[in-house]
């Protein structure tokens, strides 16, 4: 039978040669002000996002990240999915003018406007035509054509809504496809330089466009840290009320925070060599690491505590060593089913989710991990530390009594 809790400083020790690797360029993030860590998208910095499709399918990324340099966009980053769809990502919020303000115009703004213009036709148009009244009727035909049009200019005047944009192009498979180009601001300068680059050829279409202001993007970071937080809260007040010691939570706890540590920090030293970004969709993939850990954890700590109240009186490291060993085929299969279609996901997927997968990947590999070498061992350390405690006290009562 394989002795998982005796070993488990060796699975201690090789879970802090990967947590602390990812724990130190965390923390080198905010030392270096970015310069080496996490890499954050514009969700979390704020910036420009352009989506776009060139005729030409064999459009080289390098050459397009050329033109924008030239157009003095030095910071952006380029990505492309399997639809040859460009994906043009900068912190710069500025390339795109703000929006002007329409005008409105009020009901009784025209109302008055119309009332002003009528009264003010109406004198003119009699004093013009009273002299002449009997021998010119063109004269009193125009004074009567004066006051209708007044009406008329309230109708006009009135918003109307905006159509929505209809197809106007067509894009590499020939099916129907948006084209809008900015005409105003840095973005206009750059699609007229893509456009006159005879490498690139012509923009077919148009997608996504869109600007993300520093205040959207601090709010987003302070909903993410407060969703981990809630989460992890809840996780620990509910398995220690299920299983009626608090020890259960809080080992689920720390072998959950492994799990995010090592995602996270594996990210963080993807992004310091790679140069790999974090988005909106990373804290989604998060929270499901955190939920499928936690799910596993759960597994081995039901099995537990049935053998507790199956083998009473038994010593508590080898009633958990037999709870892993009866759950580890259970585990591994669930596991193995998920990392499969994940690997599937990760290789043929597009790229707008090729990182939200990997991080799930490594997630689920993490949190199956830990849930069998990690919380299990910790909750027999925890144990063995409070007999050892409980012994102490026991003896040094039985040395006063004698004494």
């Amino acid at each position: 039978m394989f002795d998982v809790i005796g070993k488990r400083n060796w699975f201690f020790l090789f879970s802090g040669l990967i947590v602390v690797p990812g724990l130190l360029f965390i923390l080198l993030t905010p030392a270096t002000n970015g310069q080496v860590g996490l890499k954050f998208s514009i969700d979390y910095t704020g910036g420009t996002v352009w989506q776009i499709q060139f005729k030409n399918p064999n459009v080289s990324l390098d050459e397009v990240k050329a033109v924008l340099v030239a157009q003095g966009v030095t910071d952006a980053e380029i990505s492309e999915d399997t639809a040859h769809n460009i994906t043009i990502d900068t912190k710069r919020a500025d390339l795109l003018p703000p929006p002007t303000p329409e005008p409105t115009v009020s009901p009784s703004s025209s109302a008055s406007a119309g009332a002003s213009s009528s009264a003010s036709t109406a004198p003119s148009a009699s004093s013009s035509g009273s002299p002449a009244a009997g021998a010119s009727p063109g004269a009193s035909s125009s004074a009567s054509i004066a006051p209708s049009a007044s009406p008329s200019a309230g109708p006009s005047a009135s918003p109307t809504a905006k159509p929505t944009p209809t197809p106007n192009s067509v894009d590499q498979t020939g099916a129907a496809c948006t084209l809008h180009l900015p005409t105003t601001g840095t973005l206009a300068k750059v699609a007229v330089a893509l456009q006159a680059d005879t490498k690139l050829g012509p923009i077919a279409c148009t997608g996504m466009e869109s600007v993300v202001g520093p205040i959207v993007s601090s709010e987003l970071i302070q909903q993410a840290v407060l969703l981990i937080l809630l989460g992890s809260l809840g996780i620990l007040i509910w398995i220690g009320i299920r299983f009626g010691s608090i020890k259960f939570g809080a080992t689920a706890l720390a072998a959950l925070l492994h799990d995010v540590i090592v995602v996270v920090g594996t990210f963080a030293i993807l992004g310091t060599i790679f140069g790999v970004q974090i988005d909106s969709l990373f804290v989604t993939a998060m929270l499901t690491v955190i939920g499928f850990s936690v799910h596993d954890t759960i597994v081995v700590y039901d099995r537990i505590r049935e053998n507790k109240a199956r083998h009473a009186g038994e010593p508590f490291d080898r009633i958990v060593n037999h709870s892993i060993l009866q759950t580890f085929g259970r585990s591994i299969n669930t596991s193995l089913t998920v990392v499969v279609t994940l690997t599937a996901l990760l290789l043929f997927a597009g790229a707008s989710v090729h990182y939200f997968v990997l991080a799930l990947l490594i997630g689920i590999i993490s949190g199956t991990y830990s849930s069998i070498f990690n919380a299990s061992p910790l909750l027999v350390v925890w144990q063995l530390w409070e007999d050892r405690r409980r012994a102490e006290r026991l003896a040094a009562v039985r040395g006063g009594r004698r004494a």
